[in-house]
């Protein structure tokens, strides 16, 4: 088992929160397990990207090379672009398709899905609409993170549990909201891909 995984979007999105999951599960399951985050310009607003390697032999490398990604996994959909050149060709693209407007001459969003459409593999999700029906917009990236479920290789339940661990100090309401929208965005993907 060994996947290369891009996690892509900006400042205070979630995508720490999702890297910390996966990490647990797969320091769980006793993986090897690399991660390299960069931080944007500023804590809120600023590129934000993590390398996420896992793999049931050694790693060697924190950062996944041009062309070997097996999924971008980004919460911001221009952000997605950013990282395409690090896809396999047959790798997984999934973007969440509420844009994050920070600059003034931020592409149009048929645009931005016109060119994701190029690839064979994507999946552009309506990640804050199901994250609000599961209870609150900030779940935007779990929900992302159970779009991308049945590409990772880990078990959902594991996800789950990873939920469970990492947002438990939080209390039960925080655990069950984001339990309802990694199933969202699970049932997506198996609508999408079906």
């Amino acid at each position: 088992m060994k996947k290369d995984i891009i996690l892509a979007g900006v400042g205070g999105q979630g995508i720490l929160s999702i890297a910390t999951i996966i990490g647990h599960v797969a320091v769980k399951k006793n993986l090897h397990l690399k991660q390299a985050e960069v931080h944007g310009m500023s804590q809120r607003g600023g590129d934000v990207q993590s390398h996420l390697r896992i793999s049931d032999k050694p790693i060697f490398s924190d950062l996944v090379p041009h062309g070997g990604a097996d999924i971008i996994l980004s919460v911001e959909p221009m952000e997605s672009l950013r990282y395409l050149p690090w896809l396999k060709k047959e790798g997984w693209v999934i973007t969440n398709t509420s844009p994050y407007i920070n600059i003034t001459n931020y592409p149009e969003m048929d645009v931005i899905l016109g060119e994701l459409k190029k690839r064979k593999n994507h999946i552009a999700i309506p990640a804050e609409d199901l994250a609000a029906e599961a209870g609150t917009k900030r779940a935007m990236n779990i929900v992302m993170l159970g779009a991308a479920a049945q590409f990772l290789g880990i078990d959902f339940a594991e996800l789950e549990d990873g939920i469970r661990a990492v947002f438990g100090r939080k209390g039960d309401k925080i655990v069950d909201v984001n339990l309802k929208a990694l199933r969202a965005g699970r049932d997506f993907t198996d609508k999408a891909t079906a």
